[in-house]
């Protein structure tokens, strides 16, 4: 299990050391065991980047920049002022895309007509859904959702590419601030069907948590009761989840994570 903890977490444990008599904390060593995000390190100082790869928006046609797990796992790790990043402020791990290729001159893969900024689950590149466990969650914030009518991806399951090239879910969240769940019931593509998923003010902090084992695909946020989604004829395709910035439309769009954690 990969978990990232997450600042809610370490207030309490900087509550609790001030409750015991402790007349200061060290942040440098409170960033140092991980119990907060530190905003002086890139995304692999606060985040356990061990398992999975970055896709960028940049590099050149047909062929997006990749940056493998090694050169993101520490601190001095892998940043890029433009599409991936640690917020200054906070500490979260920002993703930027600048639009379509051809609003903005961004680069995609041969698979999609999208721009995006995103980490592939790696080491193993796939999973098997009828295991017992299979589950993304995250912390979130959209500060800019792209223009599109369902709006920016920020998480899915994608089948293995020696199945497929299509998803099996996607989360989308717009403009409007809706949350969108797109299913496609078929490894061929076909129709993508959607599910609304509620309302979170843009901007504002949520959690998200994609499951997908036993044969079964659930998605809940917030916390709440999960959503389970019938998979029609996909007959349980080796998948890997993604966490993202996935464009699309045709303006910038900014995703903030403030917390990852994958179980298998």
């Amino acid at each position: 299990m990969i978990i990232i903890p997450s600042t809610s977490r370490s207030i309490r444990l900087v509550y609790l050391l001030i409750a015991a008599g402790s007349n200061s904390v060290d942040t440098q060593e409170v960033w140092r065991l991980g119990l907060f995000l530190n905003p002086q390190c890139a995304p692999g100082g606060n985040f356990d980047l061990y398992a999975w790869e970055l896709y960028l928006p940049v590099g050149s046609a047909g062929s997006p920049t990749t940056i493998f797990t090694s050169a993101l796992e520490i601190c001095s790790g892998y940043s890029n002022p433009g599409c991936f990043f640690t917020e200054a402020g906070d500490g979260a791990m920002v993703m930027k895309v600048p639009g379509s290729p051809s609003s903005s001159g961004c680069v995609t893969t041969p698979n999609t007509k999208y721009c995006r900024t995103e980490l592939r689950e790696e080491n193993p590149s796939s999973r098997d859904p009828k295991a017992a466990t299979n589950r993304l969650s995250a912390t979130v914030s959209v500060p800019k959702p792209d223009n599109s009518n369902h709006g920016t991806v920020i998480g899915q399951i994608h089948m293995a590419s020696s199945v497929s090239s299509y998803p099996v879910v996607k989360l989308y969240y717009n403009l409007n601030g809706d949350l969108t769940m797109g299913v496609h019931k078929s490894g061929l593509g076909g129709t993508e069907d959607y599910t609304s998923l509620g309302t979170i003010s843009v901007g504002q902090k949520f959690s998200y948590e994609i499951q997908y084992g036993k044969v079964s695909l659930s998605v809940s946020i917030n916390g709440r009761a999960t959503e389970d989604v019938s998979l029609g004829n996909l007959d349980s395709p080796w998948s890997y989840f993604k966490t993202e910035n996935h464009n699309q439309g045709d303006s910038p769009s900014e995703v903030h994570f403030f917390e990852v954690a994958v179980q298998h």
